[in-house]
């Protein structure tokens, strides 16, 4: 047997199945329509379906207040959620709406993340209650001592539009609600600069004669999506995860997706963690804050017509606040892209949410490294081919020495064809006298190709770089590639890049067999067909070290040529 094309073909064998794998298994990203400016003035929207159990559970402790109502929380008579008035926060980077019934983030635009190149003055919405694609943030408190507010309380506002004027660092939308009992509260939204970190903060003014107790929750309101064309071919969307994960110190990072929660609802006790809904590029997290112990769960509503999923987080011990005096809780939410400088500026382990897989070790460096490359000569593209230079350094004595027995049995070439010829269809004698020339030349078969295979993830992790980095996305090359996270829309870079795999099989041993031969020329337009569809970006950085691949090959088999193998 031909050990070393069995290794070769083994290699790219993994690479295809490992990318068809990716192209099939993907989730979609929800299509969201834009917010109109109607709505933001009017307060009018479209009502959101809701169960009416989607409140959790109060925890039991011990001890608790002797309770003044038979219901732990009101329970809504409606089957919808109805919109009350709008209340439109808007800073540097984002413009929200929230929702006074409930007190809901209901819509948020990233105003420095357009939808389409095609549109740039449309921002991408990433929050958002309108049509079946939901995606928002309810929360409130809970106890078994009289009312308090949940998402199903109709707060009241004194402004409904609030913006962050230029010599300040923060801007606050408040909501009010005052129970029967006579107890004031206040949901405090802070949004600040430069930053897609947003704090909650419930301030209670308890003006009655006992003490008030209750317990903090968040949760995430999210639906599963509508498929949507993204212009890749029969292929479909690139792959990429959407749906809910946990991070807790004990299990780490956990995904929790549509099927888990329509199985099994999650519970999860923890000391600290957090709990976000991903989607390509963008993420939904809630940060707990303070040393409380909390309770992670998922509840499915609708689920005979279409699903709701609830992922959140509530605590588990109580804030007490005396009679006649005042106390808060408070939480924190991260809303926008997975901008991995921003993810890290808490330490929660938040940039977990950049999901390369399995190839994480190998991954983040290569991305701490094309982002430093990227600080200097601003140009992605520019920055994938130093990368794919400095990999190929990193790699030079590996594949040196597969260039090199290349090159020998290059030269043995007509060697194997007599060998073919004297022993015909007899296969077995055939390779052991093609291995007697091997171990007399000093060839080892397989030196040609385990650097190959060695390279391989690193192309993979790579593949993930490139997929995963929201700050690929959109990201211009040159001329014609404007964004190096989507196709090429003319496919010159797959033409070429199946070009110089022609070029490398050229220079490449011709196989002796001639079933391997076929196989070996077909290679190319195989990857070619492959890479129609892939992110410019990947297809620019097979390209180039295709090259560069072609250009020290070529000088190690002419050197080896000269000096007579």
């Amino acid at each position: 047997m031909d050990f070393q094309r069995l290794i070769l073909f083994t290699g790219l064998a993994l690479v295809l199945v490992l990318i068809w794998q990716a192209w099939v298994e993907y989730n979609v990203t929800p299509v969201v329509p834009t917010m109109s400016q109607t709505v933001q003035q009017s307060g009018q929207g479209q009502a959101v379906a809701v169960n009416t159990e989607d409140v959790p559970s109060a925890p039991t402790v011990a001890n608790t207040i002797t309770s003044t109502t038979a219901n732990e929380v009101p329970k809504p008579t409606f089957k919808t959620l109805p919109t009350g008035d709008i209340v439109v926060v808007e800073t540097d980077l984002i413009r929200a709406a929230i929702d006074t019934y409930g007190g809901d983030l209901r819509r948020l635009e990233l105003l420095t993340y357009p939808e389409q190149l095609e549109y740039p003055d449309e921002p991408f919405r990433l929050l958002n209650d309108e049509g079946a694609d939901l995606f928002v943030i309810q929360g409130g408190l809970l106890g078994t001592q009289g009312e308090l507010p949940n998402h199903h309380t109709q707060y009241g506002t004194n402004q409904h539009n609030y913006s962050l004027s230029p010599d300040a660092d923060r801007v606050e939308a408040v909501l009010r609600w005052q129970s029967p009992d006579g107890v004031s509260y206040r949901k405090v939204y802070t949004f600040y600069r430069n930053s897609y970190y947003i704090d909650i903060r419930y301030e209670i003014d308890n003006t009655t004669a006992t003490t008030w107790q209750g317990f903090l929750y968040n949760q995430i309101l999210r639906t599963k999506g509508e498929q949507k064309s993204s212009g890749l071919g029969f292929f479909g969307r690139l792959p990429s995860y959407t749906g809910g994960v946990i991070y807790t110190p004990e299990e780490k990072y956990q995904k929790i997706d549509f099927d888990d929660m329509y199985e099994e609802n999650l519970v999860r006790n923890t000391p600290s963690g957090w709990v976000a809904m991903l989607q390509h590029y963008f993420v939904g997290a809630l940060l707990p804050k303070g040393s409380s112990a909390y309770e992670f769960y998922s509840t499915v509503t609708a689920r005979d017509s279409q699903p709701r999923y609830h992922i959140g987080y509530k605590s588990v011990e109580p804030v007490m606040v005396a009679a006649g005096g005042q106390g808060s809780l408070s939480a924190q939410l991260f809303v926008g892209p997975k901008e991995q400088k921003r993810l890290t500026e808490i330490d929660q382990q938040l940039e977990l949410t950049v999901d390369y897989g399995w190839l994480t070790p190998i991954s983040s460096p290569l991305f701490w490294l094309l982002n430093y490359i990227n600080g200097v000569v601003k140009n992605w593209g520019v920055s994938i081919i130093l990368l794919t230079l400095l990999v190929k350094l990193v790699f030079y004595p590996l594949s040196a020495a597969s260039y090199k027995s290349m090159a020998r049995m290059k030269n043995l070439q007509p060697r194997m064809k007599t060998l073919k010829e004297r022993f015909g269809d007899d296969k077995q004698k055939f390779q052991q006298a093609m291995m007697e020339v091997y171990k007399k030349e000093k060839i080892n078969p397989f030196g040609s190709c385990l650097p190959i295979v060695i390279q391989i993830p690193v192309f993979i992790a790579l593949y993930w770089v490139l997929l995963e980095s929201v700050e690929l996305r959109q990201a211009p090359f040159m001329l014609w590639i404007k964004d190096l996270s989507v196709q090429d829309p003319y496919y010159v870079l797959p033409l070429l890049m199946g070009a110089s795999m022609f070029g490398q099989t050229i220079l490449n041993p011709t196989p002796v067999d001639p079933m391997q031969k076929n196989i070996m020329l077909a290679m190319p337009v195989v990857f070619t067909v492959f890479f129609l569809w892939f992110p410019a970006g990947l297809v620019l950085y097979w390209l180039v070290n295709n090259l560069l691949s072609i250009g020290q090959q070529w000088m190690i088999t002419r050197k080896i040529a000269a000096s007579g193998g």
